[in-house]
């Protein structure tokens, strides 16, 4: 793969990957800004911006105009936000390259943010908000962030609180767009079946301005002993995460410990898989994963299991991270060559392709390609795995949280063995 960057004359950074065997193109704008840049009156406010770049512009005045533009050339596109990026893609036959990029210039150029749009948007967030919150295995991953950051940025849901989306302002979404969507701050990721010669980005990107972006502020992590946070809510299986605090993906241990979350829950050949549902039917889903941004991280299990059943669960995945260290050759090899396989399967799509890139460029400003990224894993040892396992499960790290009906402690008087 052959990751071309170059930096236009208003400081915006475009990066081309040309891509064989395939009739599509992915162009991804990724502009560097989310929830950890915003103040805790503004929560919710790039994810609420993000909604409102589809509601029409000067050229195209509606939503249904901008999605029937692209829903007539078979067109697939939406957006996203998080907390450090918010990112509009448009995946396309090759063609219509230009189309995607005018429509998304257009949008992030030109969007009226319309009052009357931004009230409507209101209420579909409003629901969002309550969505996210019905889901359980969705929100115990936010409620764990909350659990380790507190009221950080870090800590904060992506998608913000119901009293902020309902005080915000036009001008609060002209103001943050001004300040954030420099062309400085903006990455955009043209990956698939292109030629460059013909790419203008000028033309759709040009007018941008560069200019000084807020920076987020720094994470306080000083946790010194095993926290809990049980949330009270009726259903029919607690959802829990149970985890620790580790590096953040510029440390050069990431991974080892990308590694390390795979052996331990990241395969149905994993240990905690095994354990908690193959030998022990404690649950129907279970894994662990390694969570990484530019300023933090963490390695966290997540099951759903029978409220009857929290301890038991409880104790079988804190024996496996117990046991982290102890690390056999057939096992290390395994979880490398499972983490290698995934990484080249995601990048057999455009779509995919562009957020690797547009990723990194955006987290650590340094883009490795898949080949000197596999060339990473296979260096990481057993005496590596080791190491990141003693560092990062200590008592004073662990963190729990569940969503459950009855209230307890659910924590004391567990521990690592």
């Amino acid at each position: 793969m052959q990751i071309n960057k170059s930096i236009l004359e208003n400081q915006l950074r475009l990066l081309t990957i040309p891509l064989a065997g395939t009739e599509t193109v992915t162009v991804l704008v990724l502009v560097g800004t989310g929830s950890k840049h915003e103040l805790e009156e503004q929560a919710g406010i790039s994810h609420f911006l993000e909604h409102l770049m589809f509601k029409g512009t000067k050229k195209r005045p509606s939503t249904k105009i901008i999605s029937e533009e692209l829903d007539s050339v078979g067109g697939m596109f939406n957006a996203f936000t998080g907390n450090e990026a918010t990112g509009y893609w448009v995946k396309s036959e090759k063609a219509h390259l230009n189309l995607a990029l005018d429509v998304i210039s257009d949008m992030l150029s030109s969007s009226k943010l319309e009052n009357l749009e931004i009230d409507r948007e209101r209420g579909v967030i409003l629901e969002e908000i309550k969505m996210y919150q019905d889901i359980p295995q969705e929100y115990v991953g936010e409620l764990f962030e909350k659990l380790l950051y507190e009221n950080q940025p870090a800590g904060r849901p992506v998608i913000g609180y119901p009293k902020n989306i309902k005080s915000f302002t036009r001008k609060n979404f002209v103001d943050y767009l001004a300040s954030q969507y420099k062309s400085s701050n903006i990455i955009i990721a043209i990956a698939g079946n292109f030629a460059s010669a013909d790419l203008n980005i000028n033309k759709f990107f040009g007018s941008f301005k560069p200019g000084i972006i807020k920076d987020k502020p720094g994470v306080t992590e000083n946790q010194d002993r095993p926290q809990e946070m049980v949330f009270l809510k009726k259903t029919d299986q607690t959802h829990l995460c149970l985890g620790f605090r580790a590096k953040n993906a510029r440390h050069k241990d990431r991974y080892a410990l990308m590694v390390l979350a795979n052996v331990l829950g990241g395969m149905m050949s994993s240990r905690i898989w095994l354990s908690v549902r193959e030998r022990q039917g404690l649950a129907y889903y279970v894994k662990t994963h390694y969570e990484k941004n530019s300023d933090t991280g963490y390695i966290v299990t997540q099951a759903g299991v029978a409220h009857n059943k929290i301890k038991p669960a409880l104790n079988a995945i804190l024996k496996e991270y117990a046991n982290a260290h102890k690390i056999s050759l057939p096992e290390l090899t395994k979880a490398k060559e499972n983490l290698k396989g995934k990484l080249l399967i995601n990048l057999e799509a455009s779509e995919e392709v562009a957020n690797f890139a547009a990723g990194q460029e955006l987290l650590r400003q340094k883009i490795l390609t898949p080949s000197q990224i596999i060339a990473k894993i296979n260096k990481i040892s057993s005496s590596d795995i080791e190491r990141v396992a003693q560092e990062t499960f200590q008592n004073k790290n662990l963190n729990l949280c569940l969503i459950t009906p009855k209230k307890s402690s659910y924590l004391s008087p567990l521990s690592l063995k």
